[in-house]
């Protein structure tokens, strides 16, 4: 599926893909403030880490002056980080008051993003949170006495209601009452819970039944999560692999290799697995000593962007 991005998100994007100045991309060494989010086996996963001017007495008073993020992600994923890291800058913010930095500040820097692709900005938001909660082991604050819930506990603890992306009934019934989340689709369109196989959208004690807990069961909003009408545990009527693979090659035709071309390069596909697609590269491309990254940032997130997620890009010599 290809989607609609604003055209700030398109220019963070190829921004941070190129490496300009300005840009995030990146880990900073020995950090003051380290967060992960997410999963990598599951495509969709941020390393968040930022550094501060320390405060001689009070460490309250430090100010975060540099942040960097590493994602596997989609478009939308390491736009939404740059996002983040832009705000926290620009902010110059302590680590506390960063948290005031919610997902909606994310997708409003970014002049919005299609709603199939807000758990991307949550995404930033939880591992801006998990850093805060790791500098402030390191510089000795006690978060619970300033009244500050970080719920770093209830990724680990707690019964795992979607099992693909690993997240447990404390954590989706907060991000429930959070955003206001009040159907299986905007739950999935949030934080990808649900997004898989589907097994948990209406299994007892899944999200529906979350959702029906948390604002009391309603029979339209009943009825309108069952629609398309998909018996519980049967995944959605998916493309054939032939169609797959020939969407696969109209994006390499139309969108991947004319950018390479223009810098001398070509790519080649060489075979298509399952999700898996082995890519070559060729002409200026193959003795490029970033061609490692540009198979990951620019082929593979284009093939996941206008054809599906799971897809993942192996560049074979």
């Amino acid at each position: 599926m290809a989607w609609e991005y604003s055209d700030k998100t398109r220019a963070l994007f190829m921004d941070a893909v190129q490496g300009k100045p300005g840009t995030h991309m990146g880990e900073i060494a020995d950090p003051d403030g380290i967060g992960e989010h997410g999963s990598i086996a599951c495509g969709d996963a941020l390393r968040f880490t930022f550094r501060v001017e320390r405060h001689a007495t009070d460490p309250l008073q430090d100010v975060i002056t540099e942040a960097r993020y590493l994602t596997y992600g989609c478009t939308s994923a390491i736009a939404a980080s740059e996002a983040l890291c832009a705000l926290i800058e620009e902010g110059h913010y302590t680590p506390i008051a960063a948290l005031a930095i919610k997902n909606e500040d994310i997708v409003a820097y970014l002049d919005g993003l299609p709603v199939q692709k807000i758990h991307c900005s949550v995404m930033g938001a939880e591992a801006l949170q998990a850093a805060v909660f790791n500098w402030a082991q390191k510089r000795g604050v006690d978060l619970e006495e300033l009244g500050v819930d970080i719920l770093p506990e209830e990724k680990e603890e707690g019964r795992v209601v979607c099992k693909c992306f690993g997240l447990t009934e404390p954590y989706i019934r907060r991000k429930i009452k959070e955003m206001g989340l009040h159907s299986i689709a905007q739950i999935t369109n949030a934080i990808k819970a649900g997004g898989a196989c589907t097994n948990c959208h209406h299994t007892p004690g899944g999200l529906q039944d979350l959702l029906d807990e948390t604002w009391g069961r309603s029979e339209t909003r009943y009825k309108e999560s069952l629609e398309p009408p998909t018996p519980p545990g049967v995944p959605a009527a998916e493309p054939s692999p032939y169609v797959v693979a020939k969407r696969i090659e109209q994006v390499i035709d139309e969108e991947v290799r004319p950018l390479l071309q223009h810098d001398g390069g070509d790519i080649e596909i060489v075979d298509i697995k399952g999700n898996i697609v082995y890519c070559r590269m060729a002409g200026a491309c193959a003795a490029c000593a970033a061609a490692d990254k540009t198979m990951k940032l620019v082929v593979e997130t284009a093939l996941k962007d206008k054809v599906d997620e799971r897809l993942r890009v192996v560049a074979v010599t």
